[in-house]
């Protein structure tokens, strides 16, 4: 099969959903205008539209913009400080939410149903981030997301107030893309990584 990989022309589709989807990026240079209240409304919903199976939503979203980004910043460096990272580190992470002007940081919230395991539920949470994602994306906005031991830290999910059981899957920076990055292409080819059974 000849296939072109590393030019392949994410404008030139047929269907200008594909073209979409495989233009998806993350954009690390952000500014504001956030998404407002009847696009970010759009955004939350389209999260709703995770795969879930028996629709058990068991995630939660937190929003921080404006001074809500400090707050974060310092519950962060709250964490790094309980779990003694170095000065540089605590200072570095209290700045991370100010480099968009949303961090919305996505919880999951698994309970025990005897048809749908944590995984499955920590697995539709992290759907969600996606969803969020690109529906920004679809509205003129963009964003990253992030992960990093602080989604891992059960420091920042104490100052978070969230439950022994909760699991940070992301944050999602958002905001008005700085520069028009460029979308890039494949490395390799994608039947590089496919086998049929």
């Amino acid at each position: 099969m000849d296939r072109k990989v590393n030019d392949f022309d994410y404008t030139n589709q047929t269907n200008p959903v594909s073209g979409f989807l495989l233009s998806r990026h993350s954009c690390h240079q952000l500014s504001a205008p956030a998404p407002q209240a009847d696009h970010l409304e759009l955004i939350l919903r389209a999260a709703l539209k995770a795969p879930d199976f028996q629709t058990l939503r068991n995630y939660r979203f937190l929003i921080a913009e404006n001074d809500g980004l400090f707050r974060l910043g310092q519950k962060m460096a709250n964490a790094a400080r309980t779990e003694n990272k170095t000065n540089e580190i605590i200072r570095r992470v209290a700045l991370m939410p100010s480099r968009a002007p949303m961090v919305i940081t996505i919880v999951a919230t698994p309970k025990k149903n005897k048809h749908v395991s944590a995984l499955d539920q920590i697995l539709c949470a992290a759907s969600a981030v996606l969803m969020m994602q690109l529906t920004a994306l679809s509205l003129g906005y963009n964003g990253i997301w992030r992960s990093g031991w602080m989604m891992q830290s059960r420091a920042l999910h104490q100052e978070l107030h969230l439950q022994p059981e909760d699991q940070i899957v992301g944050f999602l920076y958002l905001g008005t893309p700085l520069t028009h990055e460029k979308v890039p292409a494949p490395a390799t080819d994608p039947y590089a990584y496919t086998e049929w059974l």
